[in-house]
C-alpha cells in the first residue's frame, strides 16, 4: 500500500487491503482460540480477554497516528498505511517461537510428547500437571472423535443451544448500535458546539473510553464472571439507547446536545465492558476441542455478515427513522439479554466438560442428562 502512490498503481492498494483483510479474518478467529486453549482454566477469561484489550489499543493508536498533526496530513497517508507492517514484522520474528496448542496436539493430533512440551513451556514444569490432567479427561470423554466440519455442527444434537447462543452473542454484539454510536458521534459532537477542527481529538475519547473498559474487563472477569458483564453491559446498553433517543428528539434544548455526548461515551463504556470482550470468550469456552474450531467459524461468519449488513442497511434506517433509529438498537439489545438470562451459564473457573454437561439437558432433556451422567462416571471409574 506505501509504494502504490509513488508507483501510482492503485491496484497495489487494493490488493493490500484485501490482504491485510484476510489477516484480520484468520487473526481475530485464530488468536483468541490459541489464549483460550492454552490458558489455565482459572485466568482463561483475562487471558482470552488480551485480544479485545490490545485490539481496542491498536483501534486507539491508529487513531492517534491518523491525526492530521502526524501522519493524517494529505501527504503522509503512504506512510500511514504502511505503518501496519510494524506489527506484521514484530509477529514474524516472535511467533515461530511460539508453541502449538497443547490441546490440539494431544486431542487432534494424538502427540503425547510435543504436548507435555508445549505445557511445560506455558506453565513451568512443577505446574503443568493438572493442565495435562484436565486434557488427558477431556481426550477420554471425546473418544476418537474428530474435529468437526461447520456444516456438521447445525445437525449435531450436541450443540444445539450452544451454536445458537454463539450466533445470537456473536449478532448482537455487531447489531447492538456500537457501529451506529460511532457514525453519529461526530454529528453529536458538532450540535455540542464542538469546533469542526477539534472534532478528530474528541473522538479520540471514544477510542480511549473502549480501550480503558476492555481493560476494566480484563480486570473484573474472573471474580465478576462473564455472566454478570455481559448481561449488565447489554442492560446498560438498552438504558443509553432510550436516554439518546430522548435527547436526540429534544435537540433545541441548551442541555440535550451535552447529553447526548455523554451517552454516546456511556454506551461504548457499556459495550467494551461487556458484550465487547465476553462474546470471544464465552464463544471459546461452550465447545469442546473437537467442535471448537468449526464454531469458531461460524461465529467469524456471522460476525463480519452481520457488519456487513448494519453497514449497508443503517444508512437507510438512519434516513427513516431519523432520531429514532436508536429504537432498533433498544430492542435488539433487550432481547439479546433476555436470552443470555434464560439460556446462558455461569462459565467461570469451568472446565470444558463442566460447561457442556450444562448444556445437556437442555440438548437432550433430563433422561439423556441421567444417562450422560451414568456414563461419565463409569468412564471416571475406568480412568481411576
Amino acid at each position: 500500500m506505501g509504494v502504490s502512490f509513488p508507483t501510482g498503481l492503485y491496484e497495489l492498494l487494493i490488493l493490500g487491503r484485501f490482504l491485510i483483510g484476510i489477516n484480520t479474518g484468520i487473526g481475530l478467529c485464530v488468536q483468541p482460540l490459541y489464549i483460550g486453549e492454552s490458558a489455565p482454566k482459572h485466568l482463561r477469561g483475562a487471558m482470552a480477554m488480551g485480544s479485545s484489550i490490545f485490539l481496542t489499543g491498536g483501534i486507539l493508536t491508529g487513531q492517534v497516528v491518523g491525526l492530521r498533526e502526524l501522519l493524517g496530513g494529505a501527504s503522509h497517508w503512504p506512510l500511514l498505511l504502511s505503518t501496519c507492517c510494524v506489527p506484521a514484522f514484530l509477529q514474524l520474528l516472535a511467533l515461530p517461537w511460539f508453541p502449538e496448542s497443547p490441546r490440539f496436539l494431544f486431542l487432534d493430533q494424538g502427540n503425547e510428547r510435543k504436548c507435555l512440551r508445549a505445557l511445560q513451556r506455558f506453565h513451568g514444569r512443577q505446574h503443568y500437571q493438572p493442565e495435562m490432567e484436565d486434557i488427558q479427561r477431556e481426550g477420554f470423554a471425546l473418544g476418537s472423535r474428530k474435529a468437526k466440519k461447520p456444516w456438521e455442527l447445525f445437525l449435531d444434537r450436541s450443540v444445539r443451544w450452544q451454536l445458537l447462543t454463539i450466533i445470537c452473542m456473536t449478532m448482537g454484539q455487531q447489531l447492538s448500535g456500537i457501529n451506529a454510536i460511532y457514525f453519529y458521534a461526530s454529528y453529536v459532537f458538532r450540535e455540542a458546539g464542538i469546533p469542526e477542527g477539534k472534532i478528530p481529538y474528541v473522538t479520540l475519547g471514544t477510542g480511549a473510553c473502549e480501550c480503558f473498559t476492555a481493560l476494566t474487563c480484563g480486570l473484573l472477569i474472573e471474580s465478576m464472571g462473564r455472566r454478570a458483564l455481559i448481561l449488565g453491559g447489554y442492560s446498560l446498553m438498552t438504558l443509553w439507547c432510550v436516554v439518546l433517543t430522548f435527547s436526540l428528539t429534544y435537540q433545541v434544548y441548551w442541555w440535550a446536545p451535552y447529553l447526548s455526548m455523554a451517552c454516546v461515551f456511556a454506551f461504548i463504556l457499556s459495550f467494551g465492558l461487556g458484550p465487547g470482550g465476553v462474546t470471544n470468550i464465552l464463544t471459546i469456552e461452550l465447545f469442546t476441542q473437537s467442535v471448537r474450531p468449526a464454531a469458531y467459524t461460524i461465529a467469524g461468519s456471522v460476525s463480519w455478515m452481520s457488519f456487513f449488513t448494519i453497514g449497508m442497511l443503517f444508512p437507510f434506517i438512519v434516513r427513516g427513522l431519523k432520531q429514532y433509529c436508536f429504537l432498533v438498537f433498544l430492542v435488539e439489545c433487550s432481547l439479546v439479554a433476555l436470552f443470555i438470562f434464560f439460556v446462558v451459564p455461569e462459565t467461570k473457573n469451568k472446565t470444558f466438560l463442566e460447561i457442556k454437561r450444562e448444556f445437556h439437558r437442555r440438548n437432550f432433556g433430563r433422561i439423556k442428562e441421567q444417562d450422560g451422567e451414568l456414563g461419565e462416571r463409569r468412564q471416571l471409574s475406568h480412568e481411576f
